[in-house]
C-alpha cells in the first residue's frame, strides 16, 4: 500500500464554488413553473376580457406573468450549467487528490488511459446528477399542477387528459434502464481506447522501429465495435423515447380538445377557459420533457459508479508522529510485499548504519526498484516494518517523511515553470544556492548554463537528454536537506566518465547521508559499503562487493557474457574507466570454481 503524502480526498472545491448553485436552479425552475401555471389562466381571463371589455384591459397581467417567466427562465439557464461546471472541477479535484494520495504503488489503479477517461468523461457526466434531478423534479410538479388545474376547469378535460399519458411514463422508466446500463457500456469501452493509445503513444519509438504500425492501429481500435454497438444503442433509446412521446403528445392534445371543445358548445366552458385547457394540456405534456432529463440522470448514474469505483478505495492512513532528528539509521524488519497472491518481496531483513551506503543489485523483476520504494517510504509494505532512526516509516507524518528522504529515478518527472523550479520541488522547498550547488554536483551545472537563459530556461523549452533529465533529477534529489538518500537506477542513462565523477562528488559532499542505490553497473556497486542482492523478491546474500564478485552468479548480473567490464578510473579524474573482467561462459552459482575476473575497483 503507497504511503508517501496519504491523505483523505477532500472535495477541492474553492470557497464559494459549486455551493448553492442547485438550490438556486431551483428555485429559478420553481418561479418558472408557477410562472407558466399562471399563465394560461392570466391569458384566459385576457381573452375573455378582450371580447367584453377590449383587448388593453387584459394586457399588463398578462406582461407580468411573461416577464417573471423570461427572468425565472433566464436565470435557471445560468444557474444550471454554472452549477453542473462546478461539480464537475471538484469531483476531478476529488478524483486527483485520491488518486495521488495512493501514491505510485497503488495495488488497484485502472490504466493510465483508463484514469484520464473517468477524469473527463465520466466525471462530466457524473456531475450531470443535480441539474437533471432538479429539472426532472420541476417538470413533474408543473405537469402534476397543470392536471390539477384541467380538473379544476372540469373534471372531464383531467380524465381525457390522464388517458394517454400514463403510456409515456411506462415507456420512460423502461427506456431509463437500458439508457444506464448501456452508458456504463459506453464509458468503459471509451476508457479501453484512450488507454490502448496513451500505451500506443508512450511506446511510439518502438512501434516505428519495429515495423508494427499497423497492428498497433488495429489493437487501438480493437473495442471500437462495441463502442460503436453501445453508442449506436444510447442513440437508439433516445430515438425511441422521442418518437414515443412525439405521438403521444399529440393524441392527448387532441382527445382533451375534443372534451373541451363539446364542453364549449354546451355552454359549460367559456372561451377563455378552453384557451387555458389547451395551455394546461401543453404544460401537462410538459411532463414528457422528464424524458432528457431522465435520461441525462441515467448517464449521470453510470459516470457517478465509475467515479465512486475510484474513490471507493481507501487511501492509506497518513501517519501522526513526528520525526525526531537522527543520523539516518534505516532498517528493514521481515518486510514483504504481494501482489495477488504473489510475493514480491519476501522476508527481508537488512540494516544500513547511518551515513553509509547499501546498493540494491538484482536481475530484471528482482524487487530491486520495489525494495527502494519501502525503503524511502513510498509503499507500505504488507507484512513487516522499515524503521527510519527507530521510528517506523508508516507511523511519520507525511511532511516529516518527505523532509526526512529524498528519491531519484531513473526516468524523473520534472515539474515546474523553470529548470530552477524543477531543481526546488520539494517540501520544504530548498534555497535558489542549495539547488545550484547540487546541480554542481550532479553535473548538471554545466549544461545548465549553456541553454539560452540557464537556470531560468523554461521547462517546455529545454531540449534535455535522458541523460541530462537524470543529472536534473539527481539534482534535485540532491538539494533536498535530509537524513536518508534513495537513488533507483538514478545514473543508468550516464556515461561512465560522467557516472564516475557524479559518484565521487556525491560520497565526498553527501557522505553524513545514508544511500541506498539501485543499480545494474558494477561500477556503482564497487562504491558501496554493502551490496544487498535480491533474487526473485528474496535477499539472497548481502556483503561487500568484492566478496560477492567471487561469485560467477553474481557476475553474471553486470555482464551476460565474456567481455570487459569498466569500472576503474583514471588518476586524473579524466572521463574513462579501465579495468576488465572476464568471465568464463557458461558459469553459475552452483559452480564456484569457474573462471572469474578481478572485481571492479572503485576510486
Amino acid at each position: 500500500m503507497s504511503r508517501r503524502g496519504a491523505r483523505p480526498a477532500r472535495s477541492g472545491r474553492r470557497p464559494g464554488e459549486r455551493v448553492g448553485w442547485p438550490a438556486l436552479l431551483a428555485l429559478a425552475l420553481t418561479a418558472s413553473s408557477l410562472a407558466s401555471l399562471a399563465l394560461p389562466a392570466v391569458l384566459a381571463t385576457a381573452v375573455d376580457r378582450a371580447l367584453t371589455e377590449g383587448a388593453t384591459a387584459a394586457l399588463a397581467p398578462l406582461a407580468l406573468a411573461l416577464a417573471l417567466l423570461t427572468a425565472a427562465e433566464a436565470l435557471a439557464q445560468y444557474a444550471g450549467p454554472r452549477g453542473t461546471a462546478g461539480t464537475a472541477a471538484a469531483l476531478r479535484a476529488a478524483l486527483v487528490r485520491h488518486v495521488l494520495a495512493g501514491g505510485p504503488h497503488a495495488p488497484a489503479r485502472p490504466a493510465t488511459g483508463d484514469l484520464l477517461a473517468r477524469l473527463t468523461a465520466a466525471t462530466a457526466e457524473a456531475a450531470l446528477a443535480a441539474q437533471a434531478v432538479v429539472h426532472a423534479a420541476a417538470q413533474l410538479l408543473m405537469a402534476l399542477g397543470a392536471v390539477t388545474a384541467l380538473w379544476l376547469l372540469d373534471p372531464r378535460l383531467a380524465a381525457a387528459f390522464l388517458i394517454t399519458a400514463p403510456l409515456g411514463y411506462l415507456l420512460l422508466r423502461r427506456h431509463l434502464t437500458r439508457t444506464t446500463r448501456r452508458g456504463t457500456g459506453y464509458q468503459e469501452a471509451q476508457a479501453a481506447v484512450a488507454a490502448r493509445l496513451l500505451d500506443a503513444l508512450a511506446g511510439v519509438r518502438t512501434i516505428a522501429a519495429s515495423g508494427t504500425v499497423e497492428q498497433e492501429i488495429e489493437r487501438v481500435l480493437e473495442p471500437v465495435p462495441e463502442l460503436s454497438a453501445h453508442g449506436r444503442a444510447l442513440w437508439d433509446s433516445q430515438r425511441r423515447v422521442a418518437w414515443s412521446t412525439g405521438l403521444l403528445a399529440p393524441a392527448t392534445q387532441l382527445v382533451v380538445l375534443a372534451v373541451a371543445g363539446h364542453a364549449l358548445t354546451r355552454g359549460t366552458l367559456t372561451p377563455g377557459a378552453l384557451v387555458a385547457a389547451l395551455g394546461y394540456t401543453a404544460l401537462g405534456l410538459g411532463g414528457f420533457g422528464t424524458a432528457q432529463s431522465l435520461l441525462d440522470l441515467a448517464r449521470a448514474r453510470a459516470g457517478r459508479a465509475r467515479v465512486r469505483e475510484l474513490l471507493a478505495v481507501p487511501p492509506p492512513p497518513a501517519g501522526l508522529r513526528a520525526l525526531p532528528p537522527g543520523p539516518g539509521r534505516l532498517e528493514l524488519r521481515a518486510v514483504a510485499v504481494h501482489r495477488e497472491g504473489t510475493p514480491l518481496l519476501d522476508s527481508i531483513e537488512l540494516t544500513v548504519p547511518a551515513g553509509r551506503c547499501l546498493a540494491v543489485v538484482g536481475s530484471s523483476g528482482a524487487g530491486s526498484s520495489l525494495l527502494a520504494a519501502v525503503a524511502g517510504g513510498l509503499l507500505a509494505p504488507d507484512r513487516g516494518v522499515v524503521l527510519l532512526d527507530g521510528v517506523p516509516l508508516d507511523e511519520v507524518r507525511p511532511a516529516d517523511l518527505s523532509a526526512a528522504v529524498a528519491h531519484a529515478f531513473a526516468d524523473p518527472a520534472l515539474t515546474g515553470s523553470t529548470l530552477l523550479d524543477a531543481l526546488r520541488t520539494g517540501t520544504p522547498r530548498p534555497s535558489a544556492g542549495r539547488a545550484r550547488a547540487a546541480a554542481v554536483t550532479a553535473e548538471a551545472d554545466g549544461f545548465i548554463r549553456r541553454l539560452p537563459a540557464g537556470y531560468g530556461t523554461a521547462l517546455a523549452e529545454a531540449p534535455l537528454s535522458g541523460g541530462q533529465r537524470q543529472r536534473v533529477g539527481l539534482a534535485r534529489a540532491l538539494a533536498r536537506e535530509g537524513r536518508l538518500l534513495v537513488l533507483d537506477d538514478a545514473t543508468s542513462s550516464l556515461d561512465p566518465g560522467t557516472e564516475a565523477r557524479v559518484l565521487r562528488s556525491l560520497a565526498a559532499g553527501d557522505a553524513r547521508r545514508t544511500r541506498v542505490v539501485v543499480t545494474h553497473r558494477a561500477a556503482v556497486a564497487a562504491r558501496a559499503d554493502t551490496v544487498a542482492w535480491l533474487d526473485r523478491g528474496r535477499l539472497r546474500a548481502c556483503a561487500p562487493h568484492h566478496e560477492l564478485w567471487e561469485r560467477p552468479a553474481y557476475r553474471a548480473l553486470f555482464h551476460a557474457g565474456p567481455g570487459p567490464e569498466t569500472a576503474t578510473e583514471s588518476a586524473t579524474g579524466a572521463d574513462t574507466e579501465s579495468a576488465a573482467d572476464t568471465e568464463t561462459e557458461g558459469d553459475a552459482d552452483a559452480g564456484e570454481g569457474g573462471g572469474r575476473s578481478a572485481p571492479p575497483a572503485a576510486s
